[in-house]
């Protein structure tokens, strides 16, 4: 089974579907926080979170959102002459502020030339019932998905990765965000420390079971001048290998039912920064390999859900 070239569907696929053309995201900074750095949980983050919020390839928050938007345009037109764009806030929680703040940032993204949708990566316990409503809003008037990091259906995962809520309040999100008809992606991270292939296939089978739209599946990056990166250092554990971790995709997608829309299988760290794996750095040999052994294994997506 495929989906255009591919055999996982694809967030390129989808949003050509969708739009009849070519959809580009660009990442944008928002300025905001998160209660797991203000203090209001804690100061220190997600352990794996780098400094700038995972929001690393956004141009810096300093800037207005239109600026942003133009100096990532810019780029993206010297390869591609046509196309669309998602406006994406990445960077921290982007919902964590005044809900007149929030509308402001979203409707100049929204005003921008071509900008066709937006998408909103926050914390489950960052919706509150004002910031629902203003969601719903914009879902009535545009394409809208938002991004949760759940990373781990495991409590003690959850615990020493910081993550600072509970698997009931990410049900909980999901089920408000459900009941609106707002598009939902969940993020899980692959190769955290102490976790199996027994217990990633668990987080897998839970998101498959639930009312969501979309995932991003994550190789674990050790970056530098991350909790994580001390704890590495202080507690070494077994970082994926490039083959482990491309079985390991397709065994994920197998799981997975064939609508939801694969986000993403594999991600990017700051080359600089990164400490482990140093494999991942070539994204492309990547790619190409987890390509490869769908064919070896004559498999798809959903194969096995």
């Amino acid at each position: 089974m495929y989906w255009g070239d591919k055999p996982y569907h694809s967030l390129n696929y989808f949003l050509r579907q969708k739009f009849g053309e070519k959809i580009f995201k660009i990442s944008l900074d928002g300025g905001f926080t998160c209660p797991n750095r203000d203090g209001t949980l804690s100061d220190k983050g997600c352990i794996f979170c780098s400094g700038r919020g995972s929001g690393d390839f956004a141009p810096p928050a300093i800037l207005p959102i239109s600026e942003q938007f133009y100096q990532s345009r810019a780029l993206l037109d010297n390869k591609w002459k046509s196309g669309k764009y998602i406006a994406y806030f990445q960077a921290f929680s982007n919902t964590y502020a005044p809900v007149d703040v929030l509308r402001k940032k979203y409707e100049e993204a929204l005003s921008l030339p071509d900008v066709v949708g937006i998408a909103i990566a926050t914390r489950p316990d960052c919706l509150d019932h004002s910031v629902l409503d203003l969601l719903d809003e914009i879902n009535q008037k545009t394409y809208l998905w938002v991004e949760l990091g759940l990373q781990t259906i495991h409590e003690d995962t959850a615990f020493l990765i910081q993550r600072g809520y509970s698997l009931s309040c990410f049900e909980e999100a999901v089920h408000n965000l459900s009941k609106r008809n707002i598009d939902t992606v969940v993020h899980l991270i692959l190769g955290l420390p102490g976790e199996n292939k027994n217990d990633i296939l668990s987080s897998i089978q839970y998101i498959a079971s639930q009312s969501v739209q979309g995932v991003k599946l994550h190789l674990l990056h050790i970056i530098k001048n991350t909790p994580l990166y001390d704890y590495y250092l202080k507690n070494p554990f077994h970082v994926l290998t490039m083959e482990e971790y491309i079985d390991l995709i397709i065994d994920c997608l197998e799981l997975l039912p064939p609508y939801m829309v694969i986000h993403r299988i594999t991600g990017d760290g700051p080359k600089e920064l990164l400490a482990a794996p140093l494999w991942s750095k070539n994204k492309k040999a990547v790619l190409n390999g987890i390509h490869k052994r769908f064919k070896e294994r004559n498999t798809w997506q959903g194969k096995l859900y």
